[in-house]
């Protein structure tokens, strides 16, 4: 009896894994991979008010790209990326070293900037759109000091509505590349501090030549997280700036929406998120495929 259950056994044991994960990744397959698939296909028809399958061909992607307010929405992405990826990532780094030099209250200052993370984009933007209001915020808290000719006014300029979204973007993630560049410092083996305190170098410069280079793989990982985040760039734009003012601050994710669900433009809609897929594929396949490549030559 012995001899005929343990085949029943090991069969279970090698299949039970996989009826437990089957029912999360039919989901995940069909909200991703088979929604994806529809969007692509209602960007190829004339759906505008309702859904119609009428076959378009390429109509909405040569409108989509003679529309002034897409490319207005792309210079944007331009201005607003850099920001949001450069900078989080050279302030957590730093932030990262500051806390590896094992000082008093580490706990208390990595909760600290990991605070925001714990905020949704909803939240941190309700918070300050009021900061940056010239009515509510800064600048009344300012004036109230005595700076009576204090200006703080990003929200409301046109040439600076997209950066006062990428204060709050680097506000809000700064802190998750902090524990991300920790968590890599934290895996230096301690014998290289010491082997190159003999050799006379100092710290900065062990970090500089030594312990950053060996976490290009951090490095990587939070370029890829940052990227594709900046991309879908939403609802915070809809709490801070509602793309305002005028098209100064539209991303192409708010554009997308804007099309899709207000205007009722679905073929165009779809049309621009196809786009939004396809330069997340172009900028991060060829920057993975890299460092597949890196990785296997070392």
């Amino acid at each position: 009896m012995t001899s005929h259950n343990r085949p029943v056994g090991h069969r279970l044991e090698r299949w039970l894994p996989r009826l437990v994960i089957s029912p999360a990744l039919a989901v995940s397959v069909f909200f991703f991979y088979g929604l994806t698939a529809w969007v692509a296909v209602v960007s190829f028809t004339d759906s505008e008010g309702f859904l119609r399958f009428d076959w378009v061909g390429l109509q909405q992607y040569r409108h989509l790209w003679g529309d002034e307010n897409w490319w207005r929405a792309l210079w944007n992405f331009a201005r607003y990326a850099p920001v949001v990826i450069g900078v989080p990532m050279l302030l957590g780094c730093l932030l990262a070293i500051f806390l590896d030099q094992k000082i008093r209250f580490e706990g208390g200052f990595r909760t600290i900037y990991l605070y925001p993370l714990a905020l949704s984009w909803v939240v941190a933007g309700t918070i300050w759109r009021w900061l940056l209001s010239p009515d509510t915020g800064i600048e009344i808290w300012l004036h109230g000091l005595g700076f009576s000719n204090a200006i703080f006014d990003w929200i409301v300029r046109p040439d600076r509505a997209i950066f006062a979204l990428a204060l709050v973007a680097v506000w809000h993630s700064t802190g998750f590349v902090m524990a991300m560049f920790i968590a890599g410092l934290r895996g230096v083996d301690d014998s290289v501090f010491k082997a190159a305190r003999i050799d006379g170098a100092s710290l900065p410069r062990i970090y500089w030549r030594i312990v950053l280079p060996s976490l290009r793989p951090t490095v990587f990982s939070a370029a890829l997280i940052l990227l594709p985040a900046s991309l879908k760039t939403f609802d915070l734009v809809v709490v801070l700036t509602q793309g305002g003012p005028g098209q100064s601050s539209v991303l192409p994710a708010f554009y997308m929406f804007d099309r899709f669900f207000r205007r009722d433009q679905m073929g165009l809609g779809a049309a621009s998120g196809a786009m939004i897929l396809m330069m997340c594929i172009v900028i991060a396949v060829p920057y993975i495929v890299g460092e597949l490549r890196r990785a296997r030559h070392d």
